[in-house]
C-alpha cells in the first residue's frame, strides 16, 4: 500500500522542489527570489523610510508582502518596493575624498554671514 499525506501550504509559503504543488512561475526556491528594499510613508510624514527587505517574485509580490509585514497596525499610507539590485551606493570608506569638495564652499554654511543686531532670534 503506498503512504500519501497532504502537504498544506499557506499564502506566501514557498513550495519545495520536489512537491509537485508548483502551481505558477512564481513558485521558485526563495534563493531565486531577487531581495527588495521596502519603504513606507507614515501617516504623519511626507517622506518614504526605509524599513526593510525582503524576497519576492516580483513587485506586486514584494507590495503585498510588505504591506503584511511593515504595515501591520496600518502605520503606513505608501509603499515603495525597490529591487536591491538597481540601488547604488557611495563606498563609506571614500567618505573624506567623497564629501572633500564641500569643505571649499564655507558660503554655505551660515557661520559665513555677519546679521544685523536688530535679528535677535536667529
Amino acid at each position: 500500500m503506498k503512504s500519501s499525506f497532504i502537504i498544506k501550504q499557506f499564502y506566501g509559503d514557498i513550495p519545495d522542489a520536489g512537491s509537485g504543488n508548483q502551481t505558477s512561475n512564481h513558485a521558485a526556491s526563495k534563493n531565486d527570489w531577487p531581495l527588495w528594499e521596502v519603504f513606507i510613508r507614515s501617516k504623519q510624514g511626507l517622506d518614504h523610510k526605509h524599513v526593510g527587505s525582503l524576497h519576492a517574485a516580483d513587485a506586486q509580490m514584494a507590495i503585498e508582502n510588505a504591506r503584511d509585514v511593515y504595515t501591520r497596525r496600518m502605520e503606513g499610507v505608501s509603499i515603495w518596493v525597490v529591487e536591491s539590485k538597481h540601488i547604488h551606493a557611495s563606498n563609506p570608506d571614500d567618505a573624506g575624498s567623497f564629501y572633500e569638495p564641500a569643505k571649499d564652499k564655507i558660503y554655505r554654511h551660515p557661520t559665513f554671514y555677519d546679521l544685523p543686531d536688530e535679528l535677535n532670534h536667529m
